[in-house]
Protein backbone atom coordinates (compact mmCIF):
# COMPACT_ATOMS: atom_id res chain seq x y z
CA UNK A 1 0.00 0.00 0.00
CA UNK A 2 1.12 3.57 -0.48
CA UNK A 3 2.28 6.24 1.50
CA UNK A 4 -1.21 8.57 0.55
CA UNK A 5 -3.11 5.71 0.81
CA UNK A 6 -1.85 4.79 4.03
CA UNK A 7 -2.78 8.06 5.41
CA UNK A 8 -5.77 8.35 3.97
CA UNK A 9 -6.99 5.20 5.69
CA UNK A 10 -5.32 6.20 9.12
CA UNK A 11 -7.36 9.48 8.70
CA UNK A 12 -10.09 7.84 8.30
CA UNK A 13 -9.55 5.64 11.30
CA UNK A 14 -9.41 8.61 13.26
CA UNK A 15 -12.15 10.34 12.06
CA UNK A 16 -13.88 7.50 13.41
CA UNK A 17 -12.17 7.70 16.80
CA UNK A 18 -15.10 10.14 19.07
CA UNK A 19 -13.19 12.16 21.45
CA UNK A 20 -14.27 15.09 24.24
CA UNK A 21 -12.58 17.26 21.92
CA UNK A 22 -15.74 17.19 19.36
CA UNK A 23 -18.21 16.48 22.10
CA UNK A 24 -21.91 18.10 21.74
CA UNK A 25 -24.68 18.41 24.37
CA UNK A 26 -28.25 17.92 22.64
CA UNK A 27 -31.32 18.65 24.42
CA UNK A 28 -33.86 16.92 22.51
CA UNK A 29 -37.94 16.55 23.09
CA UNK A 30 -39.65 13.85 22.04
CA UNK A 31 -43.01 11.40 23.47
CA UNK A 32 -43.06 9.97 26.48
CA UNK A 33 -43.06 5.93 25.38
CA UNK A 34 -41.32 2.87 25.58
CA UNK A 35 -38.53 3.04 22.51
CA UNK A 36 -38.09 7.07 21.81
CA UNK A 37 -34.38 7.23 23.63
CA UNK A 38 -33.73 3.76 22.27
CA UNK A 39 -34.30 5.14 18.64
CA UNK A 40 -31.91 8.14 19.26
CA UNK A 41 -29.11 5.84 20.83
CA UNK A 42 -29.63 3.51 17.52
CA UNK A 43 -29.04 6.50 15.59
CA UNK A 44 -26.25 7.87 17.30
CA UNK A 45 -24.19 4.65 17.28
CA UNK A 46 -25.30 4.09 13.33
CA UNK A 47 -23.17 7.38 13.06
CA UNK A 48 -20.72 6.24 15.07
CA UNK A 49 -20.92 8.63 17.73
CA UNK A 50 -20.49 7.49 21.74
CA UNK A 51 -22.95 8.66 24.31
CA UNK A 52 -22.22 9.52 27.67
CA UNK A 53 -24.33 11.63 30.00
CA UNK A 54 -27.75 11.10 29.47
CA UNK A 55 -29.81 13.71 31.55
CA UNK A 56 -33.68 14.17 32.31
CA UNK A 57 -34.27 17.68 32.37
CA UNK A 58 -38.26 17.76 32.29
CA UNK A 59 -41.17 14.90 31.75
CA UNK A 60 -44.90 15.14 31.69
CA UNK A 61 -47.41 11.94 30.77
CA UNK A 62 -46.74 13.27 26.98
CA UNK A 63 -43.71 14.18 26.41
CA UNK A 64 -39.94 14.29 28.26
CA UNK A 65 -37.00 16.55 27.47
CA UNK A 66 -33.39 14.73 27.95
CA UNK A 67 -29.98 16.63 27.43
CA UNK A 68 -27.59 13.95 25.52
CA UNK A 69 -23.81 14.12 25.66
CA UNK A 70 -21.88 12.63 22.85
CA UNK A 71 -18.31 12.21 21.69
CA UNK A 72 -17.77 12.93 17.80
CA UNK A 73 -14.44 12.36 15.80
CA UNK A 74 -14.36 16.07 14.03
CA UNK A 75 -16.82 19.37 13.48
CA UNK A 76 -18.36 17.52 10.38
CA UNK A 77 -18.90 14.42 12.38
CA UNK A 78 -20.68 16.17 14.67
CA UNK A 79 -22.89 17.64 12.81
CA UNK A 80 -23.45 14.39 11.07
CA UNK A 81 -24.45 13.03 14.21
CA UNK A 82 -26.85 15.94 15.05
CA UNK A 83 -28.39 16.01 11.45
CA UNK A 84 -29.19 12.33 12.09
CA UNK A 85 -31.28 12.70 15.55
CA UNK A 86 -33.15 15.52 14.02
CA UNK A 87 -34.19 13.22 11.24
CA UNK A 88 -36.19 10.83 13.81
CA UNK A 89 -39.74 10.90 14.18
CA UNK A 90 -41.29 12.12 16.67
CA UNK A 91 -38.11 13.77 17.89
CA UNK A 92 -37.45 17.52 18.52
CA UNK A 93 -33.67 19.38 18.88
CA UNK A 94 -34.23 21.99 21.00
CA UNK A 95 -30.50 23.07 21.19
CA UNK A 96 -27.09 21.90 20.61
CA UNK A 97 -24.15 23.27 22.19
CA UNK A 98 -20.36 22.51 21.05
CA UNK A 99 -19.18 21.80 25.05
CA UNK A 100 -15.48 22.38 24.63
CA UNK A 101 -16.45 25.99 23.19
CA UNK A 102 -19.07 26.17 26.10
CA UNK A 103 -16.01 25.33 28.53
CA UNK A 104 -14.09 27.87 26.77
CA UNK A 105 -16.65 30.33 27.25
CA UNK A 106 -15.27 33.39 29.19
CA UNK A 107 -11.61 31.89 29.63
CA UNK A 108 -10.69 29.30 31.83
CA UNK A 109 -8.93 31.29 34.27
CA UNK A 110 -9.41 34.44 36.85
CA UNK A 111 -7.36 36.13 39.56
CA UNK A 112 -8.99 35.27 42.84
CA UNK A 113 -7.96 37.18 46.66
CA UNK A 114 -6.20 35.36 49.13
CA UNK A 115 -7.42 37.28 51.65
CA UNK A 116 -11.05 38.78 52.48
CA UNK A 117 -11.46 42.74 52.43
CA UNK A 118 -14.51 43.52 54.97
CA UNK A 119 -13.65 46.15 56.77
CA UNK A 120 -11.24 49.47 57.54
CA UNK A 121 -8.78 47.54 59.31
CA UNK A 122 -7.82 45.04 56.78
CA UNK A 123 -7.61 47.82 54.03
CA UNK A 124 -5.44 49.82 55.84
CA UNK A 125 -3.33 46.55 56.01
CA UNK A 126 -3.75 45.05 52.36
CA UNK A 127 -2.93 48.60 50.57
CA UNK A 128 -2.37 51.66 51.57
CA UNK A 129 -1.02 53.13 54.21
CA UNK A 130 0.40 49.25 55.73
CA UNK A 131 1.41 48.04 51.91
CA UNK A 132 3.78 50.36 52.57
CA UNK A 133 5.64 49.11 55.06
CA UNK A 134 5.82 46.16 53.14
CA UNK A 135 7.32 47.77 49.78
CA UNK A 136 10.22 48.99 52.33
CA UNK A 137 11.07 46.14 53.69
CA UNK A 138 11.96 44.30 49.89
CA UNK A 139 13.56 47.45 48.91
CA UNK A 140 15.48 47.10 51.66
CA UNK A 141 16.04 43.36 51.60
CA UNK A 142 14.92 42.24 47.82
CA UNK A 143 15.12 38.61 49.12
CA UNK A 144 11.86 39.22 51.00
CA UNK A 145 9.97 39.44 47.60
CA UNK A 146 9.67 35.68 47.74
CA UNK A 147 8.12 35.82 51.37
CA UNK A 148 5.68 38.66 50.71
CA UNK A 149 4.83 38.42 47.47
CA UNK A 150 3.14 36.11 44.78
CA UNK A 151 6.29 35.77 43.75
CA UNK A 152 7.04 33.01 45.65
CA UNK A 153 4.42 30.96 43.82
CA UNK A 154 3.93 32.52 40.00
CA UNK A 155 5.05 31.46 37.13
CA UNK A 156 4.48 33.58 33.67
CA UNK A 157 3.65 31.68 30.63
CA UNK A 158 5.37 33.60 27.77
CA UNK A 159 4.28 32.56 23.96
CA UNK A 160 4.70 34.87 20.54
CA UNK A 161 1.90 32.24 19.01
CA UNK A 162 4.61 31.30 15.91
CA UNK A 163 4.04 27.36 16.42
CA UNK A 164 0.64 27.03 18.52
CA UNK A 165 -0.21 22.72 19.14
CA UNK A 166 0.30 21.55 15.62
CA UNK A 167 -1.66 24.31 14.04
CA UNK A 168 1.44 26.45 13.21
CA UNK A 169 2.06 30.14 13.83
CA UNK A 170 -1.64 31.81 14.48
CA UNK A 171 -0.01 34.71 16.66
CA UNK A 172 -0.59 35.80 20.15
CA UNK A 173 -4.44 35.98 20.33
CA UNK A 174 -5.03 32.69 19.63
CA UNK A 175 -2.34 31.29 21.39
CA UNK A 176 -4.00 32.77 24.22
CA UNK A 177 -6.84 29.33 24.96
CA UNK A 178 -3.69 27.37 25.05
CA UNK A 179 -1.68 29.47 28.02
CA UNK A 180 -4.86 29.80 29.43
CA UNK A 181 -4.77 26.20 29.43
CA UNK A 182 -1.28 25.75 30.44
CA UNK A 183 -1.94 27.95 33.60
CA UNK A 184 -5.25 25.85 34.57
CA UNK A 185 -2.73 22.64 34.75
CA UNK A 186 -0.11 24.38 36.78
CA UNK A 187 -2.41 24.69 39.11
CA UNK A 188 -4.25 22.02 38.94
CA UNK A 189 -1.80 19.48 39.49
CA UNK A 190 0.75 21.43 40.83
CA UNK A 191 -0.73 23.96 43.37
CA UNK A 192 1.24 26.76 41.20
CA UNK A 193 -0.10 29.99 40.17
CA UNK A 194 0.82 30.72 36.28
CA UNK A 195 -0.55 33.62 33.87
CA UNK A 196 -0.59 33.58 30.62
CA UNK A 197 1.90 36.27 28.90
CA UNK A 198 0.93 36.35 25.12
CA UNK A 199 3.29 38.76 22.97
CA UNK A 200 2.61 40.36 19.89
CA UNK A 201 6.01 40.34 18.48
CA UNK A 202 8.06 37.68 16.77
CA UNK A 203 11.59 39.39 17.17
CA UNK A 204 13.69 37.64 19.42
CA UNK A 205 15.43 40.55 21.12
CA UNK A 206 12.19 41.82 21.87
CA UNK A 207 10.68 38.69 24.21
CA UNK A 208 14.05 38.59 25.53
CA UNK A 209 13.75 41.83 26.75
CA UNK A 210 9.92 41.89 27.40
CA UNK A 211 10.25 38.84 29.53
CA UNK A 212 13.64 40.28 31.37
CA UNK A 213 11.42 43.35 31.76
CA UNK A 214 8.48 41.60 33.68
CA UNK A 215 10.86 39.01 35.72
CA UNK A 216 10.34 40.70 39.03
CA UNK A 217 6.57 39.38 39.26
CA UNK A 218 7.44 36.06 38.56
CA UNK A 219 9.49 33.09 40.65
CA UNK A 220 9.89 31.38 37.05
CA UNK A 221 9.12 31.58 33.40
CA UNK A 222 7.59 29.06 31.19
CA UNK A 223 7.86 29.04 27.32
CA UNK A 224 5.56 27.80 25.18
CA UNK A 225 4.60 27.55 21.46
CA UNK A 226 7.94 28.77 20.44
CA UNK A 227 8.99 27.94 16.80
CA UNK A 228 12.32 26.98 16.86
CA UNK A 229 14.78 27.63 15.72
CA UNK A 230 14.40 30.56 17.68
CA UNK A 231 13.21 29.45 20.83
CA UNK A 232 16.84 27.95 21.44
CA UNK A 233 18.25 31.41 21.57
CA UNK A 234 15.42 32.94 23.85
CA UNK A 235 15.57 30.19 26.34
CA UNK A 236 20.02 30.59 26.25
CA UNK A 237 20.00 34.24 26.51
CA UNK A 238 17.05 34.32 29.34
CA UNK A 239 18.88 31.63 31.48
CA UNK A 240 22.07 33.56 31.06
CA UNK A 241 20.20 37.08 31.78
CA UNK A 242 18.14 35.96 34.26
CA UNK A 243 18.00 34.46 37.80
CA UNK A 244 14.96 32.35 37.44
CA UNK A 245 13.92 29.19 35.84
CA UNK A 246 13.49 29.65 32.54
CA UNK A 247 11.81 26.26 31.20
CA UNK A 248 10.66 25.86 27.27
CA UNK A 249 8.00 23.48 27.63
CA UNK A 250 7.87 21.99 24.41
CA UNK A 251 11.82 21.28 24.46
CA UNK A 252 12.41 19.79 27.94
CA UNK A 253 8.73 19.13 29.24
CA UNK A 254 8.30 16.64 26.38
CA UNK A 255 11.79 15.22 26.46
CA UNK A 256 11.66 14.11 30.37
CA UNK A 257 8.33 12.46 29.68
CA UNK A 258 9.93 11.08 26.60
CA UNK A 259 13.06 9.24 28.63
CA UNK A 260 10.64 8.52 31.57
CA UNK A 261 8.41 6.25 29.13
CA UNK A 262 11.33 5.18 27.31
CA UNK A 263 13.18 3.65 30.83
CA UNK A 264 9.89 1.62 31.69
CA UNK A 265 9.52 0.41 27.90
CA UNK A 266 12.88 -0.89 27.76
CA UNK A 267 12.76 -2.42 30.99
CA UNK A 268 9.85 -4.31 29.53
CA UNK A 269 11.90 -5.44 26.31
CA UNK A 270 15.04 -6.11 28.54
CA UNK A 271 17.32 -3.46 26.25
CA UNK A 272 19.69 -1.47 28.34
CA UNK A 273 19.29 2.65 26.84
CA UNK A 274 23.15 2.30 26.33
CA UNK A 275 23.10 -0.04 23.37
CA UNK A 276 20.14 0.66 21.67
CA UNK A 277 19.70 2.47 18.09
CA UNK A 278 17.40 5.25 18.24
CA UNK A 279 15.36 7.24 15.62
CA UNK A 280 14.01 10.17 15.94
CA UNK A 281 11.72 12.00 13.87
CA UNK A 282 11.46 15.51 14.34
CA UNK A 283 14.19 18.24 14.49
CA UNK A 284 12.39 21.33 16.04
CA UNK A 285 12.51 21.96 19.62
CA UNK A 286 11.28 18.94 21.09
CA UNK A 287 12.95 16.83 18.73
CA UNK A 288 16.67 18.13 19.82
CA UNK A 289 15.67 18.26 23.44
CA UNK A 290 14.69 14.72 23.16
CA UNK A 291 18.21 13.61 21.61
CA UNK A 292 19.74 15.71 24.50
CA UNK A 293 18.15 14.29 27.13
CA UNK A 294 18.52 10.98 26.18
CA UNK A 295 21.77 11.36 25.06
CA UNK A 296 22.41 12.87 28.69
CA UNK A 297 20.91 9.29 30.11
CA UNK A 298 23.13 7.20 28.06
CA UNK A 299 22.00 6.72 24.60
CA UNK A 300 24.77 6.86 22.23
CA UNK A 301 23.06 5.63 18.90
CA UNK A 302 20.88 8.44 18.02
CA UNK A 303 19.59 9.54 14.67
CA UNK A 304 17.62 12.29 13.83
CA UNK A 305 15.64 12.73 10.32
CA UNK A 306 13.39 15.98 9.28
CA UNK A 307 11.07 16.36 6.89
CA UNK A 308 14.02 16.44 4.03
CA UNK A 309 15.08 12.68 5.50
CA UNK A 310 18.13 11.79 7.69
CA UNK A 311 20.23 14.77 9.33
CA UNK A 312 23.31 14.36 7.11
CA UNK A 313 26.84 15.74 7.05
CA UNK A 314 25.99 15.48 3.33
CA UNK A 315 23.37 18.40 3.97
CA UNK A 316 24.16 22.07 2.91
CA UNK A 317 20.30 23.26 4.72
CA UNK A 318 21.12 22.24 8.24
CA UNK A 319 20.88 25.02 10.99
CA UNK A 320 23.05 24.77 14.15
CA UNK A 321 21.12 22.83 16.35
CA UNK A 322 20.55 20.10 13.53
CA UNK A 323 24.55 20.54 12.76
CA UNK A 324 25.39 18.68 15.90
CA UNK A 325 23.25 15.84 15.45
CA UNK A 326 24.48 14.88 11.73
CA UNK A 327 25.49 11.50 10.72
CA UNK A 328 27.39 10.13 8.07
CA UNK A 329 24.58 8.22 6.56
CA UNK A 330 21.91 9.62 4.14
CA UNK A 331 18.61 8.70 3.28
CA UNK A 332 15.10 9.06 3.97
CA UNK A 333 13.34 7.90 7.17
CA UNK A 334 12.78 3.98 5.66
CA UNK A 335 16.69 3.68 5.65
CA UNK A 336 17.12 4.89 9.28
CA UNK A 337 14.42 2.54 10.75
CA UNK A 338 15.83 -0.37 9.46
CA UNK A 339 17.60 -2.40 12.50
CA UNK A 340 16.81 0.43 14.69
CA UNK A 341 15.05 -0.56 18.20
CA UNK A 342 13.44 2.21 18.87
CA UNK A 343 11.03 5.07 16.63
CA UNK A 344 10.49 8.07 18.70
CA UNK A 345 8.11 10.69 16.64
CA UNK A 346 7.26 14.26 17.10
CA UNK A 347 6.78 14.82 13.62
CA UNK A 348 3.17 14.62 11.24
CA UNK A 349 0.97 11.92 10.78
CA UNK A 350 1.00 8.95 8.39
CA UNK A 351 4.87 8.88 7.65
CA UNK A 352 5.34 5.80 9.10
CA UNK A 353 4.30 2.43 7.56
CA UNK A 354 4.20 -1.12 9.03
CA UNK A 355 6.26 -2.12 6.28
CA UNK A 356 8.98 0.33 8.14
CA UNK A 357 8.33 -1.10 11.71
CA UNK A 358 8.76 -4.51 10.30
CA UNK A 359 12.45 -3.36 9.31
CA UNK A 360 13.20 -2.63 12.42
CA UNK A 361 15.38 -4.60 15.08
CA UNK A 362 13.81 -7.54 17.33
CA UNK A 363 10.71 -6.15 19.90
CA UNK A 364 10.50 -2.94 18.10
CA UNK A 365 9.26 0.14 20.67
CA UNK A 366 7.26 2.69 18.55
CA UNK A 367 6.49 6.37 20.01
CA UNK A 368 4.23 7.89 17.57
CA UNK A 369 3.48 11.24 19.12
CA UNK A 370 2.41 13.22 16.44
CA UNK A 371 -1.41 15.04 17.40
CA UNK A 372 -4.35 14.82 17.03
CA UNK A 373 -2.53 11.87 14.24
CA UNK A 374 0.09 9.97 14.98
CA UNK A 375 2.67 9.06 12.50
CA UNK A 376 1.06 5.83 12.68
CA UNK A 377 -1.93 4.43 13.95
CA UNK A 378 -1.13 1.77 16.75
CA UNK A 379 -3.95 -1.10 15.16
CA UNK A 380 -1.70 -1.41 12.24
CA UNK A 381 1.34 -2.89 14.31
CA UNK A 382 0.34 -3.92 17.57
CA UNK A 383 1.51 -7.27 15.90
CA UNK A 384 4.77 -5.77 15.17
CA UNK A 385 5.65 -3.78 17.97
CA UNK A 386 6.47 -4.54 21.39
CA UNK A 387 5.80 -1.36 23.31
CA UNK A 388 3.65 1.43 21.50
CA UNK A 389 2.71 4.74 22.86
CA UNK A 390 1.41 8.29 21.76
CA UNK A 391 0.73 11.53 22.52
CA UNK A 392 -3.33 10.65 22.71
CA UNK A 393 -5.41 10.09 25.76
CA UNK A 394 -7.56 7.62 23.46
CA UNK A 395 -4.55 5.08 23.53
CA UNK A 396 -2.50 3.39 26.58
CA UNK A 397 0.55 4.70 27.15
CA UNK A 398 0.00 8.28 26.73
CA UNK A 399 3.25 10.64 26.54
CA UNK A 400 1.59 13.86 28.27
CA UNK A 401 4.07 16.61 29.14
CA UNK A 402 1.47 17.32 31.96
CA UNK A 403 3.16 14.95 34.03
CA UNK A 404 6.38 16.82 34.24
CA UNK A 405 5.96 20.86 34.32
CA UNK A 406 3.58 21.11 37.21
CA UNK A 407 5.89 18.80 39.50
CA UNK A 408 9.25 20.22 37.95
CA UNK A 409 8.27 24.04 39.14
CA UNK A 410 6.55 23.30 42.27
CA UNK A 411 9.98 21.49 43.15
CA UNK A 412 11.79 24.61 41.39
CA UNK A 413 10.02 27.06 43.10
CA UNK A 414 10.20 25.32 46.84
CA UNK A 415 13.48 25.47 46.91
CA UNK A 416 13.67 28.65 44.80
CA UNK A 417 16.19 27.34 42.19
CA UNK A 418 18.03 29.90 40.74
CA UNK A 419 17.96 27.74 37.15
CA UNK A 420 17.16 24.64 35.97
CA UNK A 421 19.65 22.06 35.17
CA UNK A 422 19.92 19.08 33.05
CA UNK A 423 20.64 16.95 36.33
CA UNK A 424 16.79 17.87 37.08
CA UNK A 425 15.60 17.02 34.35
CA UNK A 426 16.92 13.35 34.65
CA UNK A 427 15.59 13.03 37.92
CA UNK A 428 12.31 14.30 37.19
CA UNK A 429 11.93 11.71 34.07
CA UNK A 430 13.49 8.89 36.91
CA UNK A 431 10.80 10.00 39.54
CA UNK A 432 8.10 9.63 36.90
CA UNK A 433 9.22 5.72 35.82
CA UNK A 434 9.90 4.81 39.12
CA UNK A 435 5.57 5.60 39.76
CA UNK A 436 5.41 2.27 37.47
CA UNK A 437 6.24 -0.87 39.72
CA UNK A 438 7.81 -3.68 38.14
CA UNK A 439 4.64 -5.57 39.30
CA UNK A 440 2.66 -3.11 37.24
CA UNK A 441 4.71 -2.31 34.36
CA UNK A 442 3.90 -3.89 30.80
CA UNK A 443 3.60 -2.90 26.83
CA UNK A 444 0.31 -0.97 27.75
CA UNK A 445 1.42 0.28 31.18
CA UNK A 446 4.63 2.01 30.97
CA UNK A 447 3.88 5.59 32.58
CA UNK A 448 1.74 6.78 35.34
CA UNK A 449 -1.69 8.07 34.86
CA UNK A 450 -1.78 12.12 34.72
CA UNK A 451 -4.45 12.22 37.43
CA UNK A 452 -2.30 10.01 39.55
CA UNK A 453 -2.04 12.41 42.90
CA UNK A 454 1.61 10.54 43.15
CA UNK A 455 3.49 12.29 40.26
CA UNK A 456 3.51 16.31 40.89
CA UNK A 457 4.98 15.47 44.39
CA UNK A 458 7.20 12.94 43.42
CA UNK A 459 8.41 15.29 40.73
CA UNK A 460 9.08 17.63 42.66
CA UNK A 461 10.92 15.96 45.22
CA UNK A 462 13.34 14.77 42.89
CA UNK A 463 13.76 18.83 41.41
CA UNK A 464 14.77 19.80 44.90
CA UNK A 465 17.08 17.49 45.50
CA UNK A 466 19.44 17.57 41.93
CA UNK A 467 18.59 21.44 42.48
CA UNK A 468 20.88 20.76 45.86
CA UNK A 469 23.03 18.78 43.92
CA UNK A 470 23.52 21.53 41.75
CA UNK A 471 24.48 23.92 44.03
CA UNK A 472 21.26 25.93 42.33
CA UNK A 473 18.84 26.39 45.03
CA UNK A 474 18.85 29.02 47.98
CA UNK A 475 17.03 27.20 50.06
CA UNK A 476 18.99 24.23 50.97
CA UNK A 477 17.51 23.52 54.41
CA UNK A 478 14.21 23.10 53.34
CA UNK A 479 15.34 20.35 50.80
CA UNK A 480 14.53 17.03 51.74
Amino acid sequence: MCSDKLAARQSLMVQLTPTSSFSLKVRIKGPNRAGMLSSVIEAIARCHGSLGDITLVEQTLQESVRDLCIDTASEAHASEVEQAIRQLPGVEVLSTEDRTFALHRGGKITVNSRIPVKNQSDLAMAYTPGVGRICREIADYPDAVYRLTVKQNMVAIVTDGSAVLGLGNLGPEAALPVMEGKALLFKEFGGVDAFPICLATQDTDEIVNTVKHIAPVFGGVNLEDIAAPRCFEIEKRLRAETNIPIFHDDQHGTAIVVLAALENALKVVDKPIERVRIVLNGAGAAGIAIAQLLQAAGANQIMICDSQGIVSKDRLDLNLAKQAWAVDLSGQLDVALEGADVFIGVSAPGVVTAEMVRTMAAQPIVFAMANPIPEIQPELIQADAAVIATGRSDYPNQINNVLAFPGLFRGALDCRASALTQRMYLEAARAIAALVSPQERHREHIVPSAFDPRVAPAVAAAVKQAALIDGVTKCSNEVG
